[in-house]
């Protein structure tokens, strides 16, 4: 039976990964993933897909104290209040979301960093900033085949794919998609599996470094092709029962 092999959060989208060893899943999502995002002057999403670099820098939220850090690659760290500001009606790939900016000492060092004026912004309501739906999931079998299929000694860090659950143990490369349609119990959560995640440009990313060092996007559409959405690799799930997963849980798939 497949397992969770590890999660994948952040509280700062774009910024590096988290790698908890369980997880709670609401409805929304995770409770604190993507609660804050990067925004240009004119109030527009500034993704991995503009500004893969971003990855370089690691963000912490304290949700008791209600306070958030940026560390950033030349040893840098911000930290201060994450209650948020100047309310804003920011421009999220196709959608308008509701969000407060969050002045605080990030803000000099962050543009520094990044070549341009950026400022951070908080949701105002849980999930506002997941890109369609609440969870995603891929198997490491999945990354492993797309490894070989692009010639690459060892796999690939499936970081580059930001899923929030990585699993193990299924029997075939990209099985996850025949899960389409059907629900998977994991430890006390209750997902119902949607359709394939179409990949963007971030998947050519280390993720360590933000810098380009893997066709990602070439190899799948070589071996896979290309549906109606894009470059099919991994799952979009929703929550059904909300509860708590960890590593090592078993992934059952529900009759």
């Amino acid at each position: 039976m497949p397992t969770v092999a590890r999660f994948n959060v952040t509280p700062v989208k774009a910024t590096a990964l988290h790698h908890p060893d369980r997880l709670r899943f609401e409805r929304f999502g995770v409770p604190g993933n993507r609660e804050f995002f990067f925004v240009d002057e004119d109030g527009g999403k500034i993704a991995g897909t503009k500004l893969g670099t971003l990855q370089q820098i690691h963000s912490d939220f304290d949700a008791e104290r209600d306070e958030l850090s940026l560390r950033f690659p030349d040893g840098t760290v911000a930290t201060g209040p994450a209650q948020g500001g100047e309310a804003l009606d920011a421009r999220f790939s196709s959608r308008s979301v509701a969000v407060r900016l969050v002045p605080g000492p990030w803000n000099e060092p962050l543009s520094s960093f990044a070549g341009r004026p950026l400022r951070l912004a908080r949701v105002q309501r849980p999930g506002d900033a997941n890109d369609v739906r609440p969870v995603t999931l891929v198997s490491l079998e999945s990354v492993e085949e797309l490894s070989r299929r692009g010639e690459r000694e060892h796999p690939v860090d499936p970081g580059r794919f930001r899923m929030t659950i990585e699993v193990e143990g299924v029997s075939a490369p990209h099985e996850e998609d025949t899960w389409a349609g059907r629900r998977v119990r994991i430890g006390h959560v209750v997902l119902s599996l949607e359709g394939a995640v179409p990949r963007c440009v971030v998947t050519t990313l280390d993720p360590a470094t933000g810098l380009r060092d893997f066709p990602t996007l070439k190899v799948i559409k070589d071996y896979r092709g290309e549906n109606e959405d894009g470059l099919p690799f991994g799952v979009y799930a929703d929550v059904v029962e909300p509860g708590e997963a960890r590593v090592g849980d078993p992934v059952e798939l529900l009759t």
